[in-house]
Parts: C-alpha cells; sequence; structure tokens
C-alpha cells in the first residue's frame, strides 16, 4: 500500500517546510508516501466560496484513481488517539488496497462531489489550525502510527 496526500497551495513557512520534510523522510523508511501539492486557484478573489470548492475539487478528483481509497480531513470526521489511528492504518493495509489518499481541502472545505467519492473522514482535533499546519501534524501523526505498529519507542504509551 502507498499513502499520499493532497493538500491545496505551498507551504509559505520555511521553518515548517523543513519539519514537513523531516517527517516524510522518516516516514518514508516504513511505506511508500507523497505529497501532492495543488497551486493555490488563481483569481479567487472573483470566485464564490462555492465556485472556489468546485475547482479545487475537480483538481484534487483529477489526482484520483479509480481504485483510490479517499480519506478526507474534515473538522466533522472521526476522531482518534495515536493508537487507534495505527491500527486505522493496519486495516487499511490488511485490507489490500494499492493507495490510501488524504486529503487536506481548500479554506471553506470540499465540494459536494468530493465528499460523494470520500470512503471516509478524519478530524485531526475540534480545533482550527493553518492548512499548513495540519500538513506537518498529519504527518508526523501518520510516522507516529507507524512507529506503534513496529513497537518502536518514539511513541511512549
Amino acid at each position: 500500500m502507498t499513502i499520499k496526500l493532497i493538500a491545496i497551495g505551498k507551504t509559505d513557512s520555511k521553518n515548517l517546510q523543513v519539519l514537513i520534510d523531516d517527517y516524510q523522510k522518516r516516514l518514508g523508511f516504513y511505506i511508500k508516501f507523497s505529497l501532492d501539492i495543488i497551486p493555490d486557484i488563481k483569481n479567487v478573489k472573483n470566485l464564490s466560496e462555492a465556485q472556489q470548492k468546485v475547482k479545487e475539487g475537480e483538481l484534487i478528483l483529477s489526482k484520483l484513481s479509480n481504485t483510490d481509497v479517499l480519506i478526507l480531513l474534515d473538522e466533522n470526521g472521526k476522531q482518534f488517539d495515536s493508537v487507534a489511528f495505527s491500527d486505522y492504518l493496519q486495516k487499511h493495509m490488511n485490507s489490500g488496497i494499492k493507495q490510501l489518499v488524504f486529503v487536506i481541502g481548500g479554506p471553506y472545505g470540499f465540494s459536494d462531489d468530493v465528499y460523494q467519492k470520500a470512503n471516509g473522514k478524519i478530524s485531526l482535533s475540534k480545533m482550527t489550525f493553518s492548512h499548513q499546519m495540519i500538513r506537518l501534524f498529519f504527518i508526523e501523526q501518520l510516522y507516529r502510527g507507524y512507529t506503534i505498529l513496529r513497537n518502536e519507542p518514539y511513541h511512549h504509551r
């Protein structure tokens, strides 16, 4: 199984990007992982929130294959602690899927088409974080999940 994280817009903070790169490298020891950045949509000032979600949704859906399992990082999704999230990853690995795709949407969330295509939703917190910080938090949780599955000391139970 491979894991792909799709996100809208580049990371502006060099400090955050260094940390994202570090955890992405660490994660590579456990699983094939890719981070796919969709460039920010041009002229968003001329678009309504709904129009922006539709445009972003089209770009997200264009990055998927028919066999991908799509999980949205959504404020209304299911919440896990780190151990339960590692179990969630293990169940997907055991299911025989080729690629598990997680998506961080734009500032207004996801279009109806993306919600209809999704196989599930996860919330990292009831709090709101910047989309750039969520990338770091999520990749770190993926790394933590794999260290838990291998009984490595990164996660202290």
